[in-house]
C-alpha cells in the first residue's frame, strides 16, 4: 500500500466524472515528487514513507494548475496506514485565489483489521476559500470517487459516476 501511495506520477491522468463539463476529464495532468529539491523523481520509495516523515509533491492538476503538496504519514505500519495531505503554496486558478497556504486538508486512512480495509478521506478547507469551488458538492464528490477508484484498485472512470 505504501508503494501505491507513494506512486505520485501514476495519478497522472487520472479520470474523474465533471459535473460541470459532463464528461470523464482527466483531474491530474503531472505529479512528481520533491519539487524542492531540484529532483525529477517521479514516485516516494515505500521506505521513505515511514511513520513521521513528511514528503512534499507537485501537482498539476485540470483547474487551478500547480500547485506543492505536503504528504504527513502519521501511521504507517502492517497493519495500519494513515496519512494527510495539504496544500504548502496557494492554489490560483486564473486571476483568483482558490485556496491559501493550508486550506486544503485530506485525511486518509485503513486499514482495519486483518480481512477489513476500511477507507477513510475526508476534506477539509479554509473559511477564506474560494466559495464556487467549495459550494460545489457534487464536484468534491466526484472528485473524492476518483481518489477513492485510485486508491482500491477500480477504474476511476468507471460508470456510473459518483455525482452528475
Amino acid at each position: 500500500m505504501l508503494g501505491h501511495i507513494g506512486a505520485i506520477s501514476e495519478l497522472a491522468g487520472m479520470r474523474y466524472w465533471s459535473t460541470t463539463h459532463k464528461q470523464w476529464r482527466a483531474l491530474l495532468w503531472r505529479l512528481r515528487a520533491d519539487p524542492w529539491l531540484g529532483q525529477r523523481r517521479t514516485h516516494s520509495r515505500p521506505n521513505e514513507m515511514k511513520e513521521g516523515k513528511v514528503l512534499f509533491f507537485e501537482q498539476t492538476d485540470n483547474l487551478a494548475g500547480k500547485a506543492i503538496y505536503r504528504m504527513n504519514i502519521a501511521e504507517a505500519s502492517t497493519d495500519r496506514l494513515v496519512f494527510d495531505v495539504g496544500n504548502v503554496s496557494t492554489i490560483p486558478y486564473l486571476l483568483l485565489t482558490l485556496f491559501h497556504p493550508g486550506e486544503m486538508q485530506s485525511l486518509f486512512s485503513g486499514p482495519e483489521s486483518d480481512s477489513v480495509w476500511r477507507y477513510y478521506s475526508m476534506v477539509r478547507t479554509g473559511k477564506n476559500a474560494s466559495r464556487p469551488i467549495t459550494e460545489n458538492e457534487s464536484s468534491t464528490v466526484s472528485r473524492a470517487a476518483a481518489f477513492y477508484r485510485y486508491t482500491v484498485g477500480i477504474p476511476t472512470d468507471q460508470e456510473p459516476p459518483a455525482a452528475r
